[in-house]
């Protein structure tokens, strides 16, 4: 069994034809592993992880799932196979109450409800006391934890999460990198894209930083945050774009 429980290796990838966005990307997440990625606007974050999750067509290179070969899975097979991921926008039902987006989670295998209901409590038993109210009467950050209670109820063997901090005021981006940590801790794989990027490498085992759809640099969360050149050429640009965002 590979310590590499997610794998990309060469992936080549976009949304047109001979147009690539991804050119040759290779990243990992082991097994516990909190990965971080980053990068300025366009570098491909975002495609990566919906080129894994089945989204985007994938025109060359192999993604790996525990050593299996995953690429090019629709994505109801994927989260079958152990794969969660939950998108930057429209990533909770309003309309639904909480119980009823957790049951949607499930739904392939709705015997897992009570297990699967008992561990998202556990992490957020904020939650699990207003089961009954809608999901679009809850703030932003709110619905990020019902988003990924969501992507959880199939017990993922990783958890890819795409921007959860994007439009969120500073003290729920705070609160929701602390939910992304305590679902690490709890023994879930993650692999997240974000465009804060220096409080997402403080909470990341390891971080990649994306550059014209290929990983320009890789190490350390902490060490990423301290690397001279990627300071320079990367981290004050993606705070101002943040900021500006």
């Amino acid at each position: 069994m590979s310590d590499h429980v997610l794998e990309t290796t060469d992936l080549v990838a976009g949304y047109l034809p001979g147009v690539n966005i991804l050119n040759g990307c290779s990243v990992h997440v082991d097994r516990g592993e909190l990965v971080g990625i980053i990068g300025p606007n366009g570098a491909g974050k975002s495609t990566l992880l919906k080129a894994i999750f089945g989204l985007v067509n994938v025109r060359s290179g192999t993604i790996t799932l525990d050593g299996r070969d995953i690429t090019g899975m629709k994505p109801d097979r994927l989260v079958s196979a152990g794969v969660g991921f939950v998108p930057q926008t429209e990533n909770v039902f309003p309309r639904l109450t909480i119980r009823e987006n957790l049951e949607m989670g499930c739904y392939q295998n709705p015997r897992l409800f009570g297990e699967r209901l008992e561990f998202v409590a556990g992490l957020f038993p904020e939650l699990a006391s207003r089961l009954g109210q809608r999901a679009g009467g809850l703030s932003g950050g709110e619905r990020q934890m019902v988003a990924m209670s969501r992507a959880l109820m199939m017990d993922p063997q990783v958890l890819l999460l795409d921007e959860p901090s994007a439009g969120l005021s500073p003290v729920r981006q705070d609160e929701t990198f602390l939910n992304v940590a305590r679902i690490n801790a709890a023994g879930v794989s993650v692999l997240i894209v974000e465009q804060n990027a220096r409080r997402a490498l403080q909470i990341c085992d390891r971080g990649y930083v994306l550059d014209q759809g290929r990983d320009a640099y890789v190490g350390p969360g902490h060490q990423l945050l301290e690397d001279p050149e990627v300071v320079r050429l990367y981290l004050g640009t993606l705070a101002e774009d943040h900021t500006a965002g």
